[in-house]
């Protein structure tokens, strides 16, 4: 009885957990503070200074670190080994130029607190190592992971994990001398340098030699569990050998995802181990929630508040200088150094080094984990702080030029993916075409492809006029923005009567309203690419390209009766008219010479096709 009511008790802590992270993200996330913060503020409430559901967080940081593995892991998969090489500069140029001011820099803010040279010096190394998970997570919400800004954060968050390593040892070496172990613990050093290195080695062999067989073998045997094993197994193996060689066991990880970037399991790993990552990434923000100790604020508070206070601005300043010094805008310099602007994980690691090397008195310990735990706390408010008080910053259109008395047969709106496919057979007839677009990178990327694309908004009427739409024979709107696309169109349509207007729309709705906006024509984007598709796949099941022609002709006929009816009637008027997949037999009779069965000759539209 005793042992069930024991597990029963550890039964609803997960269920806690669980129901902490699932009320707390989506509220916040709604009201526009992040999921990260809402796991904090979660975490702090039923932790052992809230609601007292858990008396050691510590525990529970030790379990949720591998969700930072993971992350890493799922990282290195992305990271093939040429991508890694091409970012050696940002690696070690970025990253040890931002290390070194920051260091320094904050070094000085604990001297000029009072504290001793080493403690100061500790305190600035911990807070320098800015929390991977946080920002990680961070990046990937805005969608920032693969831009160019996205790949210098992530190089400086790689060296820093690296960094671990020798700081540990240097608080080995710095550490008080024991006259009757001085001898063992050089030895011992010596030791734990060529286990490192062995288990260095012994990964990257087994990367290189043993990995992808296994997969091959396992892949071979079609059991899905035993593959997502195998891909945990990968993860927290990596982990574990890096661990026993004293290094960082997210860097194992990582090390491991770029030893696999190559492999043709690379996409199944990534599945695999996704859903892993996120409950377990998730579980480490709750636990960091959770280790702010109250009662350490409370008593220190002047202390406490002032160094987070400090140490943020200061790092932040000298991010924001490096960045600048190294060529970045004003604008992503700023949001790196808000980013990056707190202390890490790895800090609770150095700081218990140290602790336990007799560098550092216990209390001052707990003070400066204190500081890092509330400076990762604060990122996510600094982040939404910076972007509300942010004044909105005009567009820098450096390099690119606004229409001005252009003129041309064809006035295109729109250079995105469409329109470049659309501009193609005009300019093979050596139309004269103008282009305008509002997407500066965009602009900029298509002059290295031989294009002129003005910057210009379609929807203003000077903007119009100045790109030559009151001379325009045909006016082709093929921008990515629904309500943009229709009130240009009856912008045009209303000042520009001469123009021939075609518009790109998205689906039977958008097209309607276009419609009723007096374009001319209208291609839903998709239409003709599916008309297509579907005629390709009878042939590969093998009807005659005739009658796979005349199947297509007779859709085409079908849908722009139901298309005529809907421009009375609405979207829902004439369904009868599509072939839905409940039917028993086909609608279209196959010819008598036809070998294959009649029901493989079902044939169904998509409704908003």
């Amino acid at each position: 009885m005793a042992a069930e009511a024991a597990g029963g008790s550890e039964l609803v802590k997960v269920v806690v957990l669980l129901a902490a992270g699932v009320i707390a993200v989506p509220i916040f996330k709604r009201i526009g503070l992040g999921s990260v913060l809402g796991y904090l503020a979660a975490g702090l409430l039923i932790g052992p200074f809230g609601l007292g559901f858990f008396a050691d967080p510590q525990a529970i940081l030790h379990v949720a670190e591998l969700g930072v593995v993971m992350f890493l892991f799922i990282i290195g998969l992305e990271m093939r080994p040429s991508h890694l090489w091409s970012l050696r500069r940002e690696i070690f140029g970025l990253g040890t130029a931002q290390i070194a001011l920051c260091s320094a820099a904050m070094t000085g803010v604990g001297l000029l607190a009072g504290f001793p040279p080493v403690v100061a010096f500790i305190g600035a190394m911990g807070f320098v190592l800015t929390s991977t998970a946080i920002v990680m997570q961070i990046l990937g919400e805005r969608g920032d992971l693969a831009l160019p800004r996205g790949q210098r954060i992530v190089s400086i968050l790689l060296f820093e994990d690296l960094l671990i390593v020798p700081l540990l040892a240097l608080v080995a070496l710095m550490a008080p001398p024991d006259p009757n172990a001085a001898a063992a613990a050089a030895h011992s050093r010596w030791a734990d340098i060529g286990i490192a290195l062995a288990s260095l080695a012994a990964l990257i062999g087994a990367g290189i030699w043993l990995l992808n067989p296994m997969f091959r073998i396992l892949a071979a045997a079609k059991a899905r569990e035993v593959m997502t094993a195998a891909a945990l197994l990968v993860v927290l193996g990596a982990a574990l050998l890096m661990q026993v060689g004293g290094l960082s066991m997210a860097m194992g990880a990582f090390l491991a995802g770029v030893l696999l970037s190559e492999s043709s399991f690379r996409h199944q790993l990534e599945a695999d181990v996704e859903p892993f990552r996120g409950i377990l990434l998730g579980l480490f923000f709750l636990s960091v929630g959770m280790s702010l100790d109250l009662k350490v604020v409370a008593a220190n508070w002047p202390l406490i508040v002032g160094g987070v206070l400090a140490l943020m601005l200061v790092k932040a300043l000298c991010i924001y200088i490096v960045a600048r010094l190294l060529k970045s805008c004003h604008t992503e310099s700023l949001d790196r150094a808000v980013l990056m602007a707190q202390g890490g994980e790895f800090a609770f690691v150095l700081f218990s080094a140290a602790v336990n090397a007799r560098l550092i008195q216990a209390e001052i310990g707990a003070n400066l984990t204190a500081i890092v735990v509330l400076s990762m706390v604060l990122t996510p408010v600094a982040i939404i702080a910076l972007r509300k008080l942010s004044p909105k910053t005009a567009l820098s259109l450096e390099g690119v030029d606004e229409p001005n008395g252009l003129s041309g047969s064809v006035l295109l709106i729109g250079f995105g993916r469409f329109g470049q496919v659309v501009s193609q057979s005009l300019l093979a007839r050596a139309v004269e075409v103008a282009i305008i677009d509002t997407d500066v990178e965009m602009i900029e990327s298509a002059q290295t492809f031989g294009f002129k694309v003005y910057y210009g908004d379609g929807t203003r009427l000077d903007v119009l006029r100045a790109s030559g739409a009151a001379t325009a024979q045909l006016i082709a709107i093929c921008i990515d923005d629904r309500a943009a696309a229709t009130s240009t169109a009856q912008l045009i349509r209303h000042e520009f009567p001469q123009a021939r207007v075609l518009a790109r729309s998205f689906d039977r709705e958008h097209a309607l309203e276009l419609v009723h906006a007096g374009v001319d024509l209208q291609i839903r984007e998709t239409f003709e690419s599916a008309m297509r598709f579907g005629e390709a796949a009878l042939i590969e099941l093998g009807v005659s390209a005739d009658d796979a022609a005349e199947v297509v002709a007779d859709i085409r006929r079908r849908d722009a009766e139901r298309f005529e009816l809907e421009l009375v009637d609405g979207v829902r008027a004439g369904v009868s008219l599509l072939y839905g997949n409940m039917q028993q037999t086909p609608l279209i009779a196959p010819k008598p010479r036809q070998a294959h069965r009649d029901d493989e000759e079902e044939h169904a539209p998509g409704i908003s096709a």
